[in-house]
């Protein structure tokens, strides 16, 4: 089944097996007896992507990310002047960068470095400004986040919830529908200055947004198994870790401004 993540989008070959090659010769007894004696195939030995693969990478991704969060939080103060440029400039820079490893032909880890980098300033500095108005909310949102990652996968693993066709359709409009709507509302808050997150009802749709967030990861989980057997190149683990980065930094976002609003603070 062909993901319809969009950062997984133009990887559909797994889906197909097409990487997934046999020698339909009949072995003999010595191929047996080779096949016996050799040691277990590894990831480097076949050049296709394991689960050890997409943890390591996902890994060092994420150590760029939390580096440059970091630097945000010890070098900056919420109210020096850089600190709105670095923020929305590190917002601006992973979105085109995002796009550009969406779309691009090549699988390109070290644009993906850049754009952790980049999101980690804008994490970083997002944070900073939360946490100044309510004092220990980063924490929390950061233990919703791997709260909810952990809940999804156990969801995932124990086929609770699965990426059927009609679950990543539905799935795939809501998050188009959702991101036209948080442009709009950007657009709106900065002309008029009204924000629908400021309204009655702004919790239910950050909570929405945590829930969307939170089952696109299964189809993260979906690309990560269903390439793994079907053989993908060891390459798209890279693939694979990008995809987990883009959800979980949204992911967190989202569970930021929730808690926010349930605080009480916009």
């Amino acid at each position: 089944m062909e993901s319809r993540n969009p950062v997984f989008g133009r990887s559909e070959q797994f889906a197909r097996g097409g990487y997934a090659t046999f020698d339909t010769r009949t072995p003999t007894a010595d191929d047996l007896q080779g096949m016996y004696e050799s040691p277990s195939a590894r990831s480097r030995n076949t050049d296709r992507m394991t689960i050890d693969d997409v943890v390591v990478r996902t890994a060092s991704l994420f150590a760029v990310l939390l580096v440059a969060a970091a630097g945000v939080f010890a070098l900056i103060e919420p109210s020096d002047p850089i600190l709105l440029p670095v923020t929305f400039g590190g917002a601006i820079v992973g979105f085109v960068l995002s796009l550009v490893i969406s779309f691009s032909k090549k699988i390109r880890p070290a644009l993906m470095f850049v754009y952790a980098a980049a999101e980690g300033l804008f994490v970083g500095g997002i944070s900073l400004v939360f946490n100044s108005f309510q004092d220990g909310i980063v924490m929390q949102a950061v233990l919703g986040t791997l709260g909810a990652f952990v809940s999804m996968l156990a969801l995932y693993k124990f086929n609770v919830v699965r990426a059927t066709p009609k679950f990543t359709r539905v799935l795939m409009i809501a998050g188009v529908g959702y991101m036209a709507f948080a442009v709009i509302n950007l657009l709106v808050s900065v002309i008029t200055g009204n924000n629908a997150y400021d309204s009655p009802l702004g919790w239910l749709i950050a909570g929405f947004g945590v829930a969307l967030a939170s089952f696109f990861l299964i189809l993260d989980f979906d690309f990560v198994e269903q390439g793994i057997r079907n053989g993908l190149p060891q390459e798209f683990a890279w693939t694979a870790a990008f995809g987990l980065l883009v959800t979980l930094v949204w992911l967190y976002v989202e569970i930021l401004r929730l808690l926010a609003i349930l605080r009480g603070d916009d």
